[in-house]
């Protein structure tokens, strides 16, 4: 089924919510967090806040940990700041190298969201906190205009998203996560086009409660779902009624901190730990592969990402399907593929990233076979039977099908009738 939604700026009228709120102002992103579908259930002593980690065990991290932790490379994390006091994060932050024109109390988070998310990138969960998913990254922080501001003079300093992206653009940073969503603005799509056109991966998490949030519906970023700890994507997993999502990654019950006293942790859902998640295991296939370009780390996340359906039909629910960063990992000699070859450029309109590569450094190509042809597929997982790249713009009409993820089958299910139904549109331009 081939769908007629666009990604165009027709949006503009529509503004993401979280919980009925919303921040901003006129001419930026309006961000709304995408953290919660649910509210937090009561809050649990740091001490257990691992063993809620539902997904660690199996994604194998420890397997992971073995040939990467993320080390050497640098995520930006736009979102309400982040505390870099919590034991799990004493040493993850580089609050130094944030640049000064958007460092206004960049450690500073006033609902712990921020800091939440930096956790499950690069914590190192000490005394009890939360691990991350690529604890050798390091995390620089940016506080951006979402919920938590304290008052108008708070605000007034507070750079907007827009701002923040693109002075991380000018960064040393590969990846900027976005664990947000907001309205369209021209201001955000420049940013976003010059953060592409400077090599780097931006994750976003998809639309809330059927609302078009944006970075992530722009072309050249990677849209984000969440899926519970059965692996079963339903209407409250945070996918949009619009439908964009690229890839998928855990997003239920996992902890998080209540609040800005960062006492206790509490069980939130959302696409907003999916992003994170996905930026994380972003770097540590970067860390693995420091010359990679952009192109042949997203194709990497794309080409091992758990599915029973075509590579080139992907789920309007969860994209290419669900991140398996442990299949490239496992390969010393995984072929990314060329590196001046962006995987979506069908979807994304042009070939901005293309260009980005030609400015990087290149990594040298060996004559070894496609990594549908040479990773493992262990436990019967399906990595569809084509190269990411050409992806159509038809949507799989998969609202019954069967995936493998992580080794267990796992059904897609959709909440409610016609009027609940999750929709895919591919970008256009």
């Amino acid at each position: 089924m081939k769908s007629g939604i666009s990604r165009r700026a027709d949006r503009a009228a529509l503004l993401g919510t979280r919980c009925g709120r919303r921040v901003g102002a006129v001419g930026a992103i309006v961000g709304t967090l995408a953290a919660l579908s649910v509210g937090p259930a009561p809050g649990a002593a740091a001490a257990d806040a691992q063993s809620r980690q539902w997904y660690l065990r199996p994604m194998q991290t420890e397997q992971m940990w073995k040939v990467s932790t993320g080390e050497g490379v640098k995520i930006a994390l736009i979102d309400t700041g982040v505390n870099p006091d919590t034991p799990s994060l004493k040493g993850q932050v580089l609050a130094d190298e944030v640049p000064k024109s958007v460092a206004y109390r960049a450690t500073d988070d006033y609902s712990g969201h921020g800091t939440s998310m930096a956790e499950l990138i690069a914590g190192t969960g000490a005394e009890g906190g939360l691990r991350g998913l690529a604890p050798g990254a390091g995390v620089v922080p940016y506080r951006v205009q979402l919920e938590g501001l304290k008052d108008g003079a708070d605000k007034d300093r507070t750079p907007y998203a827009w701002q923040a992206l693109r002075a991380a653009a000018d960064t040393d940073a590969k990846i900027i996560s976005m664990s947000f969503g907001g309205m369209y603005s021209e201001d955000s799509k420049a940013a976003i086009k010059y953060a592409a056109s400077k090599g780097k991966l931006l994750v976003a998490a998809v639309g809330a409660a059927g609302h078009p949030d944006m970075p992530a519906a722009h072309p050249y970023v990677l849209g984000i779902a969440a899926v519970d700890s059965s692996y079963t994507v339903t209407k409250s997993s945070e996918i949009s009624s619009q439908g964009y999502a690229d890839l998928a990654a855990p997003g239920k019950s996992i902890p998080a901190w209540c609040d800005q006293t960062f006492r206790s942790y509490c069980d939130e859902a959302g696409s907003s730990q999916a992003t994170a998640l996905v930026s994380a295991a972003a770097a540590l296939i970067w860390s693995a592969h420091p010359d990679w370009t952009v192109n042949q780390v997203t194709r990497a996340l794309i080409d091992t990402a758990s599915r029973s359906w075509p590579k080139d039909k992907p789920s309007r629910y969860v994209g290419y399907g669900f991140i398996r960063p442990r299949i490239v990992l496992a390969n010393p000699d995984y072929d990314a593929g060329a590196p001046d070859i962006d995987p979506l450029a069908k979807v994304n309109g042009g070939d901005l990233l293309a260009k980005s590569a030609d400015k990087a450094e290149r990594a040298s190509t060996s004559p070894t076979p496609s990594a549908s042809d040479r990773s493992p597929t262990p436990d019967g997982a399906s990595t569809g039977g084509t190269s990411a790249t050409g992806a159509s713009a038809e949507s799989a009409d998969d609202s019954t099908t069967l995936w493998i993820a992580l080794g267990v089958t796992v059904a897609l299910v959709v909440i409610g009738g016609a009027g609940g139904a999750v929709l895919r549109a591919r970008r256009s331009r």
